[in-house]
């Protein structure tokens, strides 16, 4: 059973109810298969937190529609329920004329869509709204609304009113606005679960709310079969390495599916914690990706030990890979409104917070002659979403890649190749259209290959 959660525009919260549910529908020993749309890490985050299974992505920028039907279709075909969070709202995307929309993802999969409305404000009018949504395109399914942010029982029956009088939707839910469902927000959204202590009571809390307060039985009536099972690919084991990767309350930003493609090809992953561990665990390459240093500076920059084993490795000819947190962490130091933080200090440059993103979106990058790993396509589409930039550059500095859509490090390139190290402002992601899991370790195994 599949549904598609959506809303009429961003901001309704329906992430807080996306994980109420997958958590409500745990607790009744569902098994829960959550997906997001989009170029998303802190919401999958909560959602694999809430279903107890890892959250994977669906984005129309960067994968074809095969790709997107065989990821889902994997992973959606031995779960008792899939839920498919949208961003944006249910029309929201770059194409004026549609395509690349929540509806058209749920088109794609032929599942019917629970609109979420933030009802903060509106009491009739949510009639035509709803109708106006459900009548826009006939090929989409709305197959239910859930209230959101309703202030009582006199608003609820207003709402519920003018829904019923208008309109045959189905109303699945009606949550009462409450302190007890908001999360701390951040300039990407929602702050991570791997930063919130709490985070496990939160979605606790959130479950119990959703079940009183959401026909959890209407939903899965109204959900649509799963899809028929794809068998998943073998294992292609190529390679026994170990890849160290950063995961804590600093850095967690990572596809679930780029760290499924370094099990497929045999590789052991080492996780360290970059504030508690003293060294690296023993590794044959290193990955830090995103988070948010900047709220851990003091701890990050304290533990020195660990500091210095990343640095001298690395300059020894450790293969390693960082990606946006990581960047900033391997940079000279960090400086935001507070004070300045030394950091590993590979590269020769200094990273400054900002009030204001300096990338943010879809980007399209073209490999330069020193990238380097091999078999690069000529082409990548990726994202970046970043609040600092870099500063102080060494001029000689190398880089892996020009910038064609986007920011990177200076408008221009992205990619900071020293040692054997590829340090980028953009997330990649393993597809078709970009192999790069592969192309690393390929290259950390041609390293370790010199080195014998």
């Amino acid at each position: 059973m599949s549904f598609y959660l959506s809303a009429a525009h961003k901001s309704s919260g329906k992430t807080v109810v996306s994980l109420g549910i997958c958590g409500a529908l745990k607790a009744k020993n569902f098994n829960v298969q959550p997906f997001k749309k989009g170029p998303d890490y802190i919401d999958p985050i909560w959602l694999s937190q809430a279903s107890g299974n890892s959250c994977y992505n669906l984005d129309f920028y960067n994968m074809t529609k095969e790709e997107i039907l065989e990821l889902y279709g994997n992973n959606n075909s031995n779960s008792d329920v899939s839920i498919i969070e949208g961003n944006k709202g249910l029309y929201d995307g770059m194409n004026v004329a549609g395509g690349d929309a929540n509806a058209d993802m749920a088109k794609l999969l032929n599942i019917p869509v629970v609109l979420v409305v933030d009802t903060t404000g509106i009491t009739r009018g949510v009639a035509p709204l709803v109708k106006g949504y459900q009548d826009f395109d006939e090929h989409v399914t709305i197959a239910g609304i859930i209230l959101n942010k309703v202030a009582g029982e006199r608003h609820e029956s207003k709402l519920i009113q003018a829904i019923e009088h208008y309109t045959d939707l189905d109303i699945i839910g009606s949550i009462r606005r409450s302190n007890e469902l908001i999360i701390d927000e951040r300039h990407l959204g929602l702050m991570p679960a791997n930063e919130t202590p709490q985070s496990q009571k939160f979605i606790d809390t959130a479950s119990r709310l959703i079940n009183d307060q959401v026909d959890l039985n209407k939903l899965i009536n109204l959900s649509s079969a799963n899809s028929t099972s794809i068998s998943k690919p073998s294992l292609s084991v190529t390679t026994h390495l170990n890849i160290a990767i950063a995961k804590d309350s600093s850095f967690g930003f990572y596809y679930q599916d780029d760290l499924d493609k370094f099990n497929e090809l045999g590789v052991n992953i080492c996780y360290f914690d970059t504030i508690h561990d003293a060294a690296l665990p023993d590794c044959d390459g290193l990955f830090i990706g995103g988070g948010f240093p900047e709220m851990q500076l003091k701890a990050l920059s304290g533990n020195q030990s660990l500091i210095n084993d990343i640095r001298n490795k690395i300059i020894a000819g450790l293969p390693a890979y960082a990606e946006c947190g990581g960047l900033m962490y391997l940079t000279n130091k960090i400086l935001t409104d507070e004070g300045e933080y030394p950091m590993v200090g590979i590269i020769d440059a200094d990273t400054q917070m900002t009030p204001k993103p300096i990338g943010r979106g879809y980007v399209q990058l073209a490999p330069l002659a020193d990238h380097p790993w091999n078999n690069v396509a000529s082409k990548i589409k990726a994202h970046e979403f970043h609040y600092s930039k870099l500063e102080n550059i060494d001029p000689n500095t190398r880089y892996a890649f020009e910038v064609l859509r986007g920011v990177g490090v200076d408008n221009k390139r992205d990619g900071i190749v020293k040692y054997n190290l590829l340090a980028s402002y953009t997330h990649l992601r393993t597809l078709a259209g970009n192999q790069w899991v592969t192309q690393f370790v390929d290259f950390i195994n041609t390293i370790k290959d010199k080195r014998l």
